[in-house]
């Protein structure tokens, strides 16, 4: 996966935004203003998605590439080494799942205007 494919990706989402909040290197990717991704713009190496805590832990037994989430809250956050060692297919399933794991907590005027109920 190129880091075009997966800014491609991620902003092809309802309601997903782009921004540099950290700094010029880190970009974030949000839907409705929340996290639900993020990378490194110079070196894309890793992306760091959402995921439940109990998935999260299985995901990091099965999957040498899955770390806990570099400067994030380690229960809710995975890195996940864009090294090959995850197939693309995969790591678009999990960025599904963080986007939808973070609709999922907004309020409900901001998940319908999604089409989320």
């Amino acid at each position: 996966m190129t880091l075009e494919f997966l800014r491609s990706y991620c902003l092809s989402k309802k309601g997903v935004t782009e921004e540099l909040p950290f700094d010029e290197n880190t970009l974030v990717f949000k839907v409705q203003g929340k996290m639900f991704a993020l990378t490194d713009l110079q070196q894309f190496e890793s992306i760091n998605l959402k995921c439940d805590p109990e998935k999260a832990i299985q995901l990091r037994e099965q999957y040498p590439g899955v770390l806990p989430g570099y400067h994030m809250n380690k229960r809710h956050w995975n890195t996940i080494l864009m090294d090959g060692s995850v197939s693309d297919k995969v790591v678009l399933t999990w960025i599904d799942e963080s986007y939808a794991l973070v609709v999922a907590a907004l309020p409900l005027a901001k998940r319908s205007g999604l089409g989320h109920k």
